[in-house]
């Protein structure tokens, strides 16, 4: 089994060190070298891997220093890999690779960029999946179609429900704020958002959660839901038309404080 530490950068990134022995230890998405490069002095440990999910620089400002300093593989996305710095591998969906004594899954999930990937680790029940989805979100298309999104984040929910879910930024409450305006009868969705402003009031992550817990509560994975459906006026609708107007309606939501 992997032993995973969260390294959390800039203002809201989380880097993923994964360590299985002393001679493999990865990490996911490295935005800045420093903190990285700290936590393996700390665990004497020796960096093998950077698993890139895409090409955002918050993703990958770090590889170039990091292989420079350990002579490290970095893996990444072949539809992409053009814009991956210092790449050496180039996988695409279901290609496979041994990481230590685990079996990593490559799955192919673009939208939010044209070559973005996740990585599934299923011994662990583990997903890395950069920024396709979020906790109680999902990640903005930018490169990609609506459509190339939607069946993105259905190939995500067909894994394993237990699979938990280590994405790249903290939004969950952001998320969660606006999720409620869309389905505020969710009991599930109430209950968890609860939950998430007591662990964050306490300076506490959010990340990751379970693949259950997102099919249950996250409105990017609940075009299915009357509730939705009839709050945006598309009962019946494709699933990917309810999709699409739900993430047109994040993309310009405002949180409004009270002074």
């Amino acid at each position: 089994m992997i032993s995973i530490k969260q390294i959390p950068v800039l203002n809201d990134n989380y880097i993923w060190m994964i360590n299985v022995s002393e001679k493999y230890t990865a990490v996911v998405d490295p935005a800045i070298p420093e903190p990285v490069i700290k936590e393996l002095k700390r665990n004497n440990w020796k960096l093998t891997h950077i698993l890139n999910t895409h090409h955002h620089s918050d993703h990958t400002g770090a590889n170039i220093q990091l292989k420079k300093d350990s002579n490290c593989k970095i893996i990444g996305p072949k539809a992409d890999h053009d814009r991956i710095p210092g790449i050496d591998i180039f996988l695409e969906d279901q290609d496979e690779f041994e990481f230590g004594t685990e079996i990593v899954k490559v799955l192919d999930v673009p939208g939010h960029t044209k070559g973005h990937i996740a990585f599934h680790f299923p011994e662990s029940e583990a997903l890395f999946c950069g920024d396709t989805l979020f906790a109680l979100g999902c990640g903005r298309v930018f490169e990609g179609t609506m459509e190339q999104m939607w069946e993105s984040l259905t190939k995500i929910s067909q894994l394993p429900k237990q699979t938990k879910i280590y994405c790249a930024h903290e939004y969950t409450l952001a998320n969660g704020t606006f999720a409620l305006t869309i389905e505020p009868n969710n009991e599930k969705l109430k209950f968890r958002m609860k939950n998430i402003k007591e662990k964050r009031n306490k300076g506490i992550s959010t990340i990751p959660s379970t693949l259950e817990e997102e099919i249950d509560t996250n409105p990017f994975l609940r075009p299915d839901s009357i509730e939705i459906q009839e709050n945006l006026s598309l009962v019946g609708s494709p699933l990917v038309d309810i999709f699409a107007k739900t993430r047109q309606l994040k993309d310009s939501f405002k949180i409004i404080e009270n002074n």
